[in-house]
């Protein structure tokens, strides 16, 4: 499944969700991802200034992943 996220609390609502579809608590996804769970408090809010890297570890424990879509590969590519 696709989920378009363009804000943080769209983001913290489709974790809430994947979250509780999972069964798991806030403390185990956070076990799970290796973040605390104040961090998952956060990012379920909405909170804009959330640490990527930790982003992707929730994702990760949940099952999904971050893509990117509609930019320019030859652009992003040059950046490297």
């Amino acid at each position: 499944m696709t989920t378009q996220i363009e804000t943080p609390v769209k983001l913290g609502d489709t974790v809430r969700h994947a979250r509780k579809a999972l069964g798991l608590t806030q403390p185990q996804l956070a076990l799970a991802a290796g973040v605390g769970v104040r961090f998952i408090v956060d990012l379920e809010a909405g909170k804009p200034t959330v640490r990527l890297e930790h982003v992707l570890r929730v994702l990760q424990a949940l099952g999904g992943t971050l893509a990117v879509i509609g930019l320019n590969d030859s652009q992003a590519g040059a950046q490297e």
